[in-house]
């Protein structure tokens, strides 16, 4: 429960989803918000909540998901990034920590989202090192037609094909500001940009365009599918291992400055 001694901090997590039943808490299952909520509440020495700035998918990694928590004001950015890491498992790291305003909230100040999605067509995309990470294929993949499918994106369109469900009380549609796949050491990389996203949108617009790539469909379908066309049907989505999400934008006002504080005796031996 929040106190008026209280600080909001604001913190940046990177974690494996695959370790995870996806982020958002359920009961008996491992979850991120789960392994978050409980070393927090240890540290503080009573139950805290904390929200993040989406609910990933059990599968999905992260390296920007941004979680917001209130602590004792004792507690200063960086003691409480390092104690969280000396107590979350391996599969959890808290890159950075600091001040946020009394009012920050993660997902409905967030005014963009990106994800990226990694596709592996090397051999060595098949180590268990990079193999975690990545969706294996044996398939060459046309670069062109997936860049010509990420730029049909850009732009505000209907996304309604592209969810497993919708919410009918906000509608489907997606303002996309910046789409494009790029070559990396094992493949392709795509990456997008938005300012909401439907549920599994960017595995099912992967899964087609990646067919799309291998001459699985025709490249026309897409901008069909975008029109809401009658006919065509998204591709399965792609599995949710090769999917992160890497930042999370915020108006410049969401922060505060940092305040140097001496540490409290709760911190001292960290």
């Amino acid at each position: 429960m929040e106190s008026p001694q209280d600080v909001r901090l604001r913190l940046t997590v990177h974690y494996d989803g695959l370790a995870f039943h996806g982020w958002q808490s359920q009961p008996d299952r491992r979850t991120v918000q789960g392994e978050l909520l409980s070393a927090l509440s240890n540290l503080a020495d009573r139950s805290v909540s904390i929200i993040g700035a989406g609910r990933t998918d059990t599968g999905v990694h992260a390296t920007g998901q941004v979680a917001c928590v209130d602590m004792p004001a004792s507690w200063t950015p960086e003691n409480l990034r390092r104690s969280l890491n000396a107590l979350l498992p391996p599969e959890i790291w808290i890159k950075s920590s600091s001040i946020a305003q009394p009012d920050f909230h993660p997902r409905y100040d967030a005014i963009a989202r990106t994800y990226r999605y990694q596709v592996g067509i090397e051999p060595k995309a098949r180590s268990p090192f990079h193999a975690r990470t990545c969706w294996v294929l044996e398939n060459q993949l046309d670069h062109e037609l997936l860049e010509s499918g990420a730029g049909e994106l850009v732009g505000k369109h209907s996304f309604e094909a592209f969810a497993k469900s919708g919410q009918p009380e906000r509608g489907y549609h997606c303002s996309v500001s910046a789409a494009n796949w790029s070559h990396w050491d094992l493949g392709f990389r795509f990456e997008i940009t938005a300012n909401r996203y439907l549920h599994r949108m960017v595995r099912y617009l992967v899964g087609t365009m990646v067919d799309i790539a291998r001459g699985k469909r025709h490249k026309e379908d897409l901008g069909r599918l975008l029109r809401t066309e009658p006919g065509p049907t998204t591709s399965p989505p792609a599995p949710p291992k090769g999917l992160f999400l890497v930042h999370v934008q915020y108006p410049e006002h969401s922060a505060l400055p940092q305040v140097p504080r001496a540490p409290s005796k709760s911190t001292a031996n960290v």
